[in-house]
């Protein structure tokens, strides 16, 4: 079965919540992680002879699945298993036995701990996490599995906890900001001194075309075994990370411990304005030379950490850094130091990022690119000011995909745009603010005042100012202005249409309906150029190259369409990428164009129910292509139907509600009496329905009362709806079941050629295009909206009002002198 991504992330979570309640996030993540580990090791150590680790017998996956119920399984794992991996792998010592099975006190006592490890040990043997048939490896599924892990439990670890794993679309932006993806020598080192969990390493060393020596050191020991950890099933066995403080006692060095050990790239995300950060040294007798530029505030650490990557930096060397936006402005010693780094030209660019990114903290930060390699050439440094683009994700912002694009592309081309992006010449960085780099002294990037106009308010009309503030609309579809806009004076227009009309007079422009055809032309031609590609997808392939070629595509196609912005487009792909393409490429890799039928057991009545699904073609796509009368007539079923429960709603409003002609009415009886008895209560009626039972009873009980001939006969006419709906609803079971039967035999009749037009024009192509329609639709929509808005703010005059208040007044006084006032 091939493997989806969600499907995996869902097993992986369904773990986690076996362990919620005892413990919180930044504890239970160490058990699933651990656990994760020794599946993964586990399963590759079947299938690859020469696997690095070894799983020594009666310690691996399968021998632990054995302790399931026992009483002893805690202690079992802790020392069966755990222990003795890590005696056969002595660079896993001190990092996967950290974790305890057998603690009480996080994971229950008794027959509650054995539980919960049994279920723990149960979701790690569902399919999805069978890594012997991982195919998709070349990819870092499994990787990107453990990032998705680490993702949640930086969510809900809190503020003070948070702060192991660097949000991965950030780790992203930077691994292309300095160039990883021009890495293709095999020599290349990588280094983070403040790794984490070494996921901004991981998004590095993938960037580059070749493998890379990756080094890394982290503070923490239980984080440095979950980036251990992450190295492994990442792929990279052969880096190296270390545990200690790197300030106090950085562990790469050379020369005997008297020099720093430097690096051809150096990334970090180090602890935001550490207090301690001189704790076990003194700054100004540095052995390693850290502190030349200047020496950072004492319980102030940002510039520590930055003066620690410059020193590890070759001559030749790239970085970058995430710091708090106070270190591009505050004063005193930073200052200095800043003013030491800028006259260096160290500094090649500084990328402002949105608040309340990051886990651990709300503040907004930024990036700091460096690079020594072109310093004594460097003319300014690029700003980026890309702290509006971004999406709310639960209690965090979160950079979208098209935020990654627009950033990454805007800095490697040092595209300057307007509120966006510039590069800054030295001359005004020193000259004129004094070394200060808060990025607003050189990108202004409020939106302009919307300015109020006193005669429009006086006199009436719309001011040309504000229709001329539209003029990107009007470039794209000019008729537009002169079918909304008609000239008073040269200062001031009015509305032709009616405000409600303000939509459809757009639409319905010649030079928008001309627009509308050529946007929707461009997404043709994509789609004509890139369908074969679509329809080729080798096994084996890299979906995240894969996609990443398609994004570059599209926005090549949209570059040059007016108005639109190609990010836009875009991010519409990489939505339903993150939704259903990856999954399915995912599969495709795995299993091509095949169709592959699950078997889903359900149970009504006791009885269990055998249906069959397909993940890549679900049923719809081969019902609509081959089966169309028939969809057609479950669809016009579907609407009768519709029609039917309308009616009886309507049934239930006019006559069942208060003072309706059925209100109260209803029939309790009893087996044990003969003669039914009638009371009058509530019961006949429940909500919006009512019991076909109840009506029958209720009329066979007063078919021979003459007071209740009227409430009878409208009863009768309610039966005959629901004998309607009845015979619609069986009808409907009828051709949906018979519908699913020949969509089933159809299933296996297809070809590879009918499975690829199936999954890329009618799911995929279909669906973008639909999505990429609604871009253009969301934008028009803001243009009515913004002409509705000015339209009324000028419609009522000071005049118009004033007489409207003298209206209102004299209709007082007549008032008051008709009640002799």
């Amino acid at each position: 079965m091939a493997k989806k991504k969600s499907e995996i992330y869902g097993a992986l979570w369904e773990a986690c919540n076996k362990l919620r309640g005892g413990m919180d996030a930044s504890q239970y993540k160490d058990y699933v992680l651990t656990l994760l580990f020794i599946k993964y090791i586990s399963d590759k150590a079947k299938v690859d002879k020469n696997f690095l680790i070894v799983v020594p017998k009666g310690a691996s996956f399968d021998d632990m699945v054995q302790l399931k119920g026992s009483k002893t399984i805690g202690e079992d794992i802790n020392k069966n298993i755990i222990a003795k991996i890590a005696e056969a792998n002595e660079n896993l010592t001190g990092i996967i036995d950290k974790v305890d099975f057998d603690d009480t006190a996080k994971l229950g006592s008794g027959k509650d701990l054995v539980d919960r490890l049994t279920d723990l040990i149960a979701v790690f043997e569902r399919d999805e996490l069978d890594f012997t048939k991982n195919n998709a490896e070349g990819d870092d599924i499994l990787g990107d599995a453990y990032e998705y892990l680490m993702s949640k439990f930086a969510t809900e670890s809190g503020k003070s906890k948070g702060q192991f794993y660097t949000p991965a679309e950030v780790s992203r932006v930077i691994a292309k900001v300095i160039g990883a993806d021009k890495i293709n020598k095999a020599d290349v080192t990588i280094y983070d001194p403040t790794c984490g969990s070494g996921s901004l390493l991981l998004k590095v060393a993938y960037e580059a075309q070749t493998e890379v020596s990756i080094y890394g050191q982290e503070k923490d020991i239980t984080t440095v075994g979950l980036a251990i950890m992450n190295m492994y099933l990442h792929n990279c066995p052969m880096a190296e990370i270390k545990q200690e403080n790197t300030i106090a006692k950085p562990q790469f060095t050379k020369h005997n411990g008297t020099e720093l050990e430097t690096f051809d790239y150096v990334v970090a995300n180090p602890p935001f304005s550490t207090k301690s950060w001189s704790t076990g040294i003194t700054p100004n007798e540095d052995v390693y030379g850290r502190f030349e530029l200047g020496v950072p505030p004492a319980k102030n650490g940002d510039y520590a950490f930055l003066l620690h990557i410059l020193k590890s930096m070759k001559q030749t060397g790239h970085g970058a850094v995430i710091l708090p936006h106070g270190v591009l402005f505050r004063g005193n010693a930073e200052a200095i130091i800043r003013r030491n780094i800028v006259d260096k030209r160290w500094i090649k660019g500084i990328i402002s990022l949105p608040a309340n990114l990051f886990f651990g903290t709300g503040i907004p930060a930024c990036i700091i690119v460096l690079d020594k390699s072109e310093a004594e050439n460097r003319k300014g440094i690029f700003m980026i000011d890309a702290s509006k683009g971004f999406v709310k994700d639960g209690n965090k912002n979160r950079l979208r995909e098209c935020d990654i694009k627009k950033i990454i592309d805007t800095f490697n081309a040092q595209l300057e745009i307007p509120k966006y992006s510039r590069l800054v010449p030295m001359d005004e960085i020193v000259a004129k603010n004094e070394y200060n780099l808060n990025i607003p002294r050189y990108i202004d990037s409020q939106e302009p005042e919307d300015i109020q106009d006193i005669r429009a308010h006086l006199n009436g009309g719309i001011p040309n100012f504000n229709i001329e503030e539209l003029n990107n609309y009007w470039e794209a579809f000019a008729s537009v202005k002169n079918d909304l806009f008609t000239p008073i004076d040269a200062n001031y227009s009015k509305l032709k249409p009616e405000i409600e009309s303000i939509k459809e007079t757009i639409a319905n422009s010649c030079d928008f309906v001309e627009y509308r055809k050529n946007y929707n032309n461009l997404y043709k031609e994509w789609a004509k150029e890139n369908i074969a590609k679509l329809k080729s997808i080798p096994l084996k392939t890299k979906p995240k190259q894969f996609i990443a070629n398609l994004g570059n595509n599209i926005i090549a196609k949209y570059a040059l369409a007016k108005l639109i912005n190609k990010y836009d487009v875009y991010e519409v792909l990489m939505e339903y990428w993150n939704e259903i393409m990856q999954d399915d490429v995912y599969m495709i890799s795995e299993i091509s164009y095949t169709i592959e039928l699950h078997k889903l057991v359900t149970k009504k009545n006791k009885k269990e129910i055998i249906t069959y699904y397909c993940e890549l073609v679900p049923q719809e796509y081969v019902a609509n292509r081959y089966f169309k009368d028939e969809v057609k007539y479950i669809s016009q079923t579907e609407d009768k139907l519709n029609e039917i429960q309308a009616k009886k709603d309507e049934f239930i409003e006019e006559y069942c509600s208060e003072n309706g002609a059925l209100y109260g009415l209803d029939v309790t009886y009893s087996k044990s009496v003969k003669k039914e008895k009638i009371e009058v209560t509530e019961e006949l009626y429940d909500g919006s329905t009512m019991s076909k039972g109840r009506v029958e009873q209720y009329i066979k009980a007063n078919k021979g009362n003459s007071d209740l001939s009227s409430e009878i006969a409208l009863l009768n006419k309610y039966l005959v709806l629901f004998d309607e709906e009845s015979a619609l609803n069986s009808e409907l079971k009828t051709k949906t079941q018979e519908l699913y039967e020949k969509v089933l035999k159809k299933y296996r009749e297809l070809s590879e050629d009918e499975v690829k037009t199936l999954v890329v024009e009618d799911k995929w192509l279909a669906t973008l295009s639909n999505r990429i329609e609604q871009v253009l639709t969301d934008l028009t929509q803001k243009l009515s909206q913004r002409v509705k808005e000015i339209a009324l703010r000028y419609e009522n005059t000071l005049p118009t009002l004033e007489e409207k208040q003298e209206e209102l007044k004299n209709k007082v006084k007549q008032h008051l002198a008709a009640m002799g006032y």
